[in-house]
């Protein structure tokens, strides 16, 4: 695992990924974090995010971009073993990017979030480009300070 990754350049990567249209927000966190962090676990984890994208496969409910960073925590700090108190931290961390974006831009909701936008619209576009960036800077970093602390990670 790349301790050194760099948070810049995952935003960078999953913006990208995004905007040319190789991934969706979800997926596009997930594969950054993965590539950027060296993670060893193959790429079907991307396929897992798949149906997040505008709020949960279309539907406008939670922020295909939260749903990307929380499944990338739990890439590297969820628990493989019944039973295993490792899931506390995944789901501390969970609630922390929950309640950060949530307190940037007040919901979760990608209905919510877009209202007034056509989808697929440039406004739309840029805002969940933007998004996806954010979010999965703020992944990194919380992957980063927990790993800061010594902890190891799953």
């Amino acid at each position: 695992m790349n301790l050194q990754a760099n948070i810049g350049t995952i935003r960078q990567k999953a913006e990208q990924y995004y905007r040319k249209g190789d991934f969706y927000c979800s997926e596009a966190i997930v594969k950054a974090i993965k590539d950027e962090f060296a993670l060893p676990l193959p790429d079907t984890v991307i396929a897992m995010a798949s149906g997040f994208p505008v709020g949960m496969g279309g539907s406008g409910c939670t922020c295909g971009a939260i749903a990307g960073g929380v499944l990338a925590i739990g890439m590297v700090f969820g628990r493989t073993q019944a039973g295993n108190p490792q899931v506390q931290q995944a789901m501390q961390l969970a609630k922390e990017l929950h309640d950060s974006f949530q307190q940037r831009h007040t919901c979760l909701c990608c209905r919510v979030l877009t209202r007034g936008m056509e989808l697929g619209s440039q406004e739309h576009m840029d805002q969940c480009v933007a998004f996806t960036g954010e979010v999965a800077e703020e992944t990194a970093r919380l992957i980063l300070r927990e790993w800061g602390r010594h902890q190891e990670p799953a």
